[in-house]
């Protein structure tokens, strides 16, 4: 059965940080490009970073760059996303994604930056 389980997620004060787990089981982690999207309310989900499955090469949002950061322990079937400098539109669901030979998504973790 395939499971991909974020955390991290709460709420954080304008400049904060916050740092989100997606723990993967069910599939051959290795073996599959990551990403982390996110969905505010009347949005459309839109990409945020993606690495891909060995985490040599990794892209990002303009929207983010220089404040987050992807990373992954194969090890541990685990893709994390480093939020730094965090702004008020940074607030939505942050979901991890799966995707090599099937295309799996987590449940989703709300973030919320608010004074």
């Amino acid at each position: 059965q395939v499971q991909l389980v974020e955390s991290g997620g709460g709420l954080v004060q304008p400049g904060g940080s916050l740092r989100l787990s997606c723990a993967a089981s069910g599939f051959i982690f290795s073996l599959y490009t990551m990403s982390w999207y996110r969905q505010a309310p009347g949005k459309e989900r839109e990409l945020v970073a993606a690495i891909s499955s060995a985490g040599g090469s990794t892209n990002y949002a303009d929207s983010v760059k220089d404040r987050f950061a992807i990373s992954r322990d194969n090890a541990k079937n685990t893709v994390y996303l480093q939020m730094n400098s965090l702004k008020s539109e940074d607030t939505a669901v942050y979901y991890c994604k799966a995707e090599r030979y099937a295309t799996y998504w987590g449940q989703g973790t709300q973030v919320t930056v608010s004074s």
